[in-house]
């Protein structure tokens, strides 16, 4: 695991405990002034031994901030930072910078939606995917699969696209695929 995934693990992993999301998310609310321990404590309806400690987790976690005077702020920016970091992270982040006006296809690393199938954005997915699988030989339907499982759920509508826009060839049989043509990167 990269350390932007740990730290990006350890984010979630604090804000899964119900009331530690709760004072989080009235921490966000506030915005710049932020609240007090009493206050906090007070809004959430919950002792203020166990505000502190709600707060000590999420300053200590660096999801929030404490100041000299006793106000405690978010730092939303944080998860920000961490969603980009995972997100720099996924698989095919490397290919899709090459394609800048397909990104609206994709959330967070993976495929959300297929262009129409006429259109040209269609053929540059599918132009993506060829260099995202870098095949150099034949490989079985599990194996295609499998890579492509990596970046969207459906693999089948995807490799049927990648058949379709003449990126990958499959034998009669259906069973097993290669590459149709050389891949290159864009210009």
């Amino acid at each position: 695991m990269s350390a932007e995934a740990a730290r990006a693990s350890e984010f979630l992993s604090q804000l899964a405990v119900p009331a530690r999301l709760a004072a989080f998310a009235e921490l966000a609310r506030r915005g710049q002034e932020g609240a007090t321990l009493a206050e906090l404590a007070y809004t959430l309806d919950v002792p203020i031994q166990e505000a502190g400690e709600l707060l000590a987790r999420l300053v200590g976690a660096g999801l929030a901030t404490g100041t000299g005077n006793g106000v405690y702020r978010t730092n939303a920016a944080i998860l920000r930072d961490a969603a980009t970091a995972l997100d720099r992270a996924q698989p095919i982040a490397r290919y899709l910078a090459d394609y800048p006006q397909l990104r609206g296809n994709f959330a967070h690393g993976r495929l959300s939606t297929l262009p129409p199938t006429m259109s040209e954005r269609y053929l540059q997915v599918g132009e993506l995917f060829a260099r995202f699988l870098a095949l150099d030989g034949l490989y079985s339907e599990a194996e295609i699969n499998t890579r492509l499982s990596a970046v969207t759920d459906d693999v089948a509508g995807v490799r049927r696209m990648l058949v379709e826009t003449g990126w990958l060839e499959r034998d009669r049989a259906g069973t097993t695929y290669g590459p149709a043509r050389p891949v290159t990167a864009p210009s």
